[in-house]
């Protein structure tokens, strides 16, 4: 059974290192340190069909999931499917530089985990665009810049608008993308059959 030391890890990593070792190995043991991880890894296992079983380890949580005879997938399947893939039916726009309302603090880390989380998918965007308070992300110093960069090699365009990049004294810190302007922005969202925002 392949093991994976999640402990300290906040979702939804603990769920993309057991899925990404799954297409692998028939059994994995994610090894998590908090109840909510539990539950996301059980929904992930429902949903491929597979087997789950949790157990107590001291203030831990021994999560072992594996193949079972679900109908959801087929494993061979998963196995088989393409690491990575561009897809061009959505566009992913992000207008600020933090994620949801409360904490700020909370909202830049949900953020930074919405970009890498983007990055796991089996489908990638064909485009991310950046306006408003969201154009720091493609910025030096960005905690996402090696996501972005990830993305960017995996043939996801990365667009900032200028006017946004103007008016916060950001234009010469770009490390990533092309700048445009609103028009393309609103011509790229109008033929995107699916806009998803965080």
């Amino acid at each position: 059974m392949y093991k994976i030391d999640a402990i300290g890890k906040a979702c939804p990593l603990p769920v993309i290192e057991t899925k990404k070792a799954l297409k692998e190995h028939e059994a994995v043991e994610t090894l998590v340190d908090n109840e909510i991880a539990t539950q996301n890894l059980k929904k992930m296992a429902d949903q491929l069909g597979y087997i789950y079983q949790m157990e107590p380890d001291k203030d831990n949580y021994r999560v072992k999931i594996s193949k079972g005879n679900g109908d959801a997938v087929d494993t061979e399947e998963i196995k088989e499917s393409p690491e990575i893939v561009t897809n061009e039916d959505y566009i992913v726009v992000v207008d600020t530089n933090i994620m949801g309302r409360g904490s700020d603090e909370l909202g830049k880390n949900l953020l930074k985990m919405f970009i890498y989380s983007i990055k796991e998918q089996d489908v990638l965007p064909k485009q991310i665009i950046f306006y408003n308070g969201g154009v720091s992300l493609v910025t030096e110093g960005s905690d996402s810049l090696e996501d972005l960069q990830a993305l960017a090699d995996q043939d996801v365009e990365i667009y900032a608008c200028g006017a946004c990049l103007n008016f916060f004294e950001l234009t010469e810190k770009v490390a990533i993308g092309e700048i445009t302007n609103m028009y393309r922005i609103v011509e790229m969202m109008r033929q995107a059959p699916k806009v998803m925002k965080p």
